[in-house]
């Protein structure tokens, strides 16, 4: 597979279907069921517009990000590339994409979380030479406990 065979494009909510079937085929990723539901990625979308971003192969959805911003900091979230297509560049190009929409919404920091357990996913962070942190601690509140994690085996 040649890198210039994928396309970099703007994630919809019309690529749900195909986003949700790219998660499920990724070994011990994380999707949780309200969050991740078509209607909270279209709400993702709909504050986020052209921040997402989808690589798509042979019109199939075969990487994907998505990514945001509160006005200050932007962030990515689940980012991944179907395992056949890895180590073609195509995360990186899918980052770079984030990376401009971002700046063109005038957002100077981007944060993402990797979980500690995922190799692949720091591997690839560091190799981008993004900026580890060791000074800061992260905490989570849960609002609503019906928005339940569903890992894929």
């Amino acid at each position: 597979m040649k890198e210039t065979e994928t396309a970099i494009r703007v994630l919809t909510i019309d690529d749900y279907e195909e986003l949700y079937r790219l998660w499920t085929g990724i070994h011990g990723f994380v999707i949780r069921s309200l969050d991740d539901s078509k209607e909270g990625i279209r709400r993702f979308l709909d504050r986020n517009p052209g921040t997402s971003m989808a690589a798509v192969c042979g019109g199939r959805l075969i990487g994907a990000i998505l990514c945001g911003h509160d006005g200050r900091r932007g962030c990515l979230y689940h980012v991944c590339v179907e395992e056949g297509f890895r180590k073609n560049g195509i995360g990186q190009r899918l980052v770079n994409a984030c990376l401009e929409a971002l700046k063109k919404e005038g957002i100077n920091k981007v944060n993402l979380i990797a979980f500690q357990k995922n190799e692949i996913g720091n591997r690839f962070w560091r190799g981008l030479n993004w900026t580890f942190r060791e000074d800061v601690n992260y905490y989570e509140c849960v609002l609503n406990e019906n928005n339940t994690n569903r890992c894929i085996p």
